[in-house]
């Protein structure tokens, strides 16, 4: 199904390009049908696959400034293609139990459907631990090369030490209609939203204007919003339970992968990074920025990945 490009033009912040096209694909999973959105530069060329990082505000928008300087760089290289995953952005939030198989199962079918050939890969956060499974678990070669943009596998909650008993839990209060709804606003508030920005995600805080807020806020409060994200920061969507199994998805690979690590993230997320850079089969380049760094440096990471690429 093709969705109308053009009303996306108002919402492209400040980047002074033309959006790409604006399509959705069907997919099942657990007798359930899913919209999943999806928005492609070029025609023609070796295919590009950008997905986001998982967060509350995850949206395919944080890889535009990506996309948009790969398609004005290379514009007869590369068919470029950024997706929303499904419970996030523009695609479908049904209540659905999300859990790691449902995005491993999703990427490896989208990949097969949308793609007839290994494609190239910039993979942002939590996302970059799926590409990493998919690779192990797919009895085909899905990436013809692996970018991973400050990647991460540990949600918020994980990350702080807080046990899986108080995080099931925390996750099925929020999944709950009335209590569930009112946790899930409290948390998404512009201010919220704004001091989660400046804690961990941009460096700069002066990108965050009463604007982009406000975007991010209104892609917080779509239906069926909560369900996802209280799967990510309760760790329900983790890609692995510890740093061994992680780094497991790196051995035996032959598919090149280059990390762009950020220099300002926080301590525990740089060192599960730097794991990952002291593997012998990881190019890394490192540069400024915190675990947003695919979204405020979009240019710059462009830039750094293009060589590569």
């Amino acid at each position: 199904m093709v969705l109308s490009a053009a009303a996306n033009l108002a919402n492209f912040d400040n980047l002074c390009v033309a959006p790409g096209l604006v399509q959705s694909w069907p997919w099942t999973w657990a007798g359930r049908s899913i919209e999943v959105c999806y928005e492609t530069w070029g025609a023609g060329g070796e295919p590009l696959l950008l997905l986001p990082a998982l967060s509350t505000v995850s949206s395919r928008r944080e890889m535009w400034a990506i996309a948009h300087f790969l398609h004005q760089r290379f514009p007869e290289q590369y068919q470029i293609t950024a997706l929303d995953w499904p419970g996030f952005g523009d695609s479908d939030r049904l209540s659905l139990s999300y859990q790691c198989d449902l995005y491993q199962h999703f990427l490896q079918a989208f990949v097969n459907t949308q793609f007839h050939r290994p494609v190239g890969v910039i993979a942002a956060g939590h996302a970059a631990g799926y590409v990493m499974a998919t690779q192990n678990f797919s009895t085909q070669n899905l990436w013809a090369k692996i970018v991973l943009v400050a990647p991460t596998w540990l949600g918020p909650f994980t990350a702080m030490g807080l046990p899986e008993h108080w995080r099931s839990s925390l996750r099925s209060l929020v999944r709950s209609p009335i209590l569930g709804q009112a946790l899930y606003a409290l948390n998404t508030r512009p201010a919220f939203l704004r001091w989660m920005y400046r804690r961990h995600v941009f460096v700069d805080a002066t990108r965050l204007t009463d604007e982009f807020i406000a975007q991010r806020y209104a892609n917080t409060q779509r239906p069926g919003a909560r369900y996802a994200p209280a799967a990510f920061v309760t760790g329900g969507l983790d890609p692995a339970r510890t740093r061994e199994d992680f780094l497991g998805y790196f051995k035996g690979t032959s598919t090149p992968i280059l990390l762009l690590l950020p220099e300002q993230a926080p301590p525990r997320s740089r060192a599960e990074m730097e794991a990952i850079a002291a593997l012998p089969q990881v190019q890394t380049q490192r540069l400024p920025g915190t675990l947003g760094l695919a979204e405020e440096r979009g240019d710059e990471v462009a830039e750094a990945i293009a060589w590569f690429l």
